[in-house]
């Protein structure tokens, strides 16, 4: 089968190459990306026409890895690929996120992107080549899009910025992100760091968008080589002009008016907003509103949104009466749930995050079976969303993935701050109860204020900070909105998202729906999100500082030892019956792992004296006996010939009859019975067996002899 390839060199001399042609070709687009031995196979199909009433973009986009790209067998009962896995939905997200926008805002087709990691390496993330793989499919097609676009990954490692670097590689680097773009503007930027400052995170945008310029001319000469530069025509709209001109000369100065109020009650500005389309609609005929519902619903949309930006950038007052950079009222609480090993509520304006944390061991690290990623992990966050958080009623279908995604980023805020010696696993889990924006960055700062409450010894605390931007390009006017609200999310341009202590950033996340940020308008964003974060970060210090000097009583207590790893057969036992016999006698969990040539046994008890009993126990398996040292044994077995005594755990020797008594016995008996606790001296270690030999006689008094 002939294919057409387009070759793309990156500067350490890899190559990426596109095909098409060749598989799925009954896709609207497909293509095969490939650098190295790491295969993606993207595939989008559109359907012609759109379901009636639709006005939005109904985009589904699935990221999926196969076991076999890698001859690997999938994990669990049924041995084959099931539901997207966490780091599946995030690489799936990340694709969205970066497309979603380009569409044309009047198709409302149905468009469903599939990709699929078909082969792989170990040390290669194929993440950062699924948006150049699902942009090259819709480059192929005939599909209406306004790309292409692509992604990439770079990396700050050793002060130099390196373009979609190995898995290893990416373990050393202080800043990781993923960023999409078009050849003109920056889409989408996502990722985690080591409190870097702003001027990094800017470089760091610009590097990448060299990179991706190149990767998007590639896709704009793959589709003159296919021939696909003429898309489909289409019609998604039914338009009525004269009513949307109609509606905008009776409500736009009523909407703009009662934005300019500036109401903190969002329940009570939505109704008077709704009220101004009921008025208008009530003011129509019977005739001008028949089957027009529709329609008045999406022009009184758009005209509300036009109200309320204008009002932003004429009046610089926000909807809830805000000063541009004004960030909401702020209180905290911890220790809040007296049974969770930590906990805090963290609420600015209406949202408010109630979370937990949960201390384990390693026998509650999550296990990570993925194809190219496996492990454990030992920090677990989790967020959650209920109905009830909006005042909506929804019905629960189980973790969506915006919640995943949120949680996400709020673990990657939080995770460079966690102590370096940590003997914990440790769990993080935020339910928001209220939400009017930035629920993720509430969870940012509630997960910090629970960590100290917790006795976690985190470096630095955390706060984050949602930022928003309005922009009118035909008058140059912008307006930088910090802590931004849910409705100013979904009106304005971007929804930028920043982490970070009071000396660096930790996490980003940037989704931006205007063409043309300029790098002068993002540089202002990060200063007045720094401000902010510094702000948050004084407020959260009215209730917590530091953390606290010691865990709760209740927290399980771990004492963490090391050992040759000889011994570690020994303190397991045959079929584990020592470690159970310990664990059973002192109410304890031991968990030992191999760490190269040590042992390494974590203690788990609540109380002091169990972890001091096991460690006497481990000390007693471990200790090599020594010639000439005196020891308390316990008499285990009796022999014509003499006795065994343990002289240390799992260590015996033989007292010969001989050493018993200076006096010459008949049997072993007559002295000794099982069970009895007697001192004895190693006297001898067999150079060949090692077996151990012992006397009594030699610490008793020898008797005179008759004269």
């Amino acid at each position: 089968m002939q294919a057409i390839n387009k070759k793309i060199e990156l500067k350490d001399g890899r190559f990426i190459t596109i095909e098409t042609g060749k598989l799925a070709k009954q896709a609207d687009g497909a293509v095969v990306v490939r650098m190295g031995d790491t295969m993606l196979l993207a595939t989008v199909v559109a359907k012609k026409n759109a379901a009636e009433n639709v006005d939005f973009m109904p985009l589904s986009v699935d990221y999926q890895e196969k076991y076999a790209a890698l001859g690997r067998f999938p994990g669990g009962f049924f041995k084959r690929e099931a539901r997207l896995s966490e780091y599946e939905i995030l690489i799936s997200r990340l694709v969205d996120r970066a497309l979603r926008p380009l569409f044309p805002d009047d198709f409302h087709a149905e468009v469903q992107v599939q990709i699929t990691l078909i082969s792989g390496e170990k040390n290669t993330a194929p993440d950062a080549l699924a948006a150049l793989a699902a942009s090259a499919a819709l480059a192929v097609s005939d599909i209406p899009f306004n790309g292409p676009i692509s992604e990439v990954r770079v990396a700050k490692i050793n002060g130099e910025f390196i373009i979609n670097p190995s898995i290893e590689d990416i373990k050393k680097a202080d800043l990781d992100l993923m960023i999409a773009a078009t050849i003109d503007n920056i889409m989408m930027v996502e990722g985690e760091m080591k409190e870097v400052q702003e001027s990094d995170m800017i470089e760091a945008l610009r590097v990448a968008h060299e990179a991706i310029k190149i990767q998007c001319q590639a896709q704009l000469e793959l589709t003159e080589m296919v021939g696909k530069t003429q898309k489909r025509e289409y019609c998604h709209e039914n338009n009525d002009f004269d009513l949307k001109e109609k509606m905008k000369k009776a409500v736009y100065q009523q909407l703009y008016d009662i934005a300019k109020q500036g109401n903190a009650n969002k329940h009570l500005r939505a109704e008077l907003f709704e009220a101004v389309k009921t008025a208008f609609v009530e003011s129509l005929s019977d005739e001008e509103k028949e089957g027009k519902d529709f329609q008045i619903n999406r022009y009184f949309h758009d005209i509300h949104k036009d109200a309320v930006r204008d009002v932003i950038l004429n009046e610089r007052i926000r909807l809830d009466g805000r000063k541009l950079n004004e960030i909401r009222p702020i209180w905290c609480e911890t220790d809040y749930l007296p049974s969770a090993h930590g906990s805090a509520v963290f609420t600015r304006g209406e949202t408010q995050s109630l979370t937990t944390i949960t201390l384990g061991t390693k026998l509650d690290e999550q296990i990570i079976d993925g194809v190219v990623f496996e492990g454990k992990n030992d920090f677990i966050l989790h967020y959650n969303f209920p109905s009830f958080s909006t005042g909506e009623v929804r019905p629960n279908r189980g973790t969506g993935r915006r919640e995943i995604g949120h949680g996400n980023l709020a673990m990657r805020a939080l995770k460079f701050v966690l102590p370096d010696e940590n003997p914990y696993t440790v769990r993080i889990v935020s339910d928001i109860l209220e939400s009017n924006g930035s629920s993720s960055m509430a969870t940012v700062c509630a997960g910090t204020l629970a960590l100290m409450d917790a006795g976690v010894k985190i470096k630095k605390p955390v706060s984050g900070i949602a930022m928003g931007l309005i922009t009118d390009p035909s008058t140059g006017k912008y307006a930088v909105l910090s802590d931004i609200l849910g409705d100013e999310d979904h009106l304005g341009d971007m929804d930028f998202k920043v982490t970070g202590t009071k000396d660096g950033i930790t996490a980003c996340q940037m989704d931006i729906k205007v063409d043309g940020l300029s790098h002068q308008v993002l540089a202002e964003a990060l200063q007045q999100a720094k401000e902010g974060r510094l702000h948050i970060l004084g407020e959260m210090a009215k209730v917590i500082t530091e953390p606290r000097e010691d865990y709760k009583p209740h927290v399980p207590r771990i004492v963490q030892i090391s050992i040759p790893k000889e011994f570690i057969g020994a303190i397991i036992g045959t079929g584990g019956k020592v470690i159970q016999e310990m664990q059973r006698e002192t109410n304890s969990v031991i968990v030992i792992e191999e760490v190269g040539d040590y042992g390494v046994i974590d203690i788990v008890a609540v109380d002091k004296s169990s972890i001091d009993a096991v460690l006497k126990r481990i000390k007693g398996i471990t200790t090599l006996p020594e010639i000439n040292e005196i020891y308390t044994g316990i008499v285990k077995n009796i022999q014509p010939f003499g006795a065994f005594v343990e002289i240390l755990p799992g260590k015996d020797g033989l007292l010969h009859i001989s050493e018993v008594d200076w006096t010459r016995l008949e049997n072993v008996e007559s002295v000794l019975k099982v069970g009895d606790e007697i001192q004895v001296k190693l006297i001898e270690i067999d150079k060949k067996t090692g077996k151990l030999k012992l006397s009594r006689k030699v610490l008793l008094p020898r008797p005179e002899r008759n004269k």
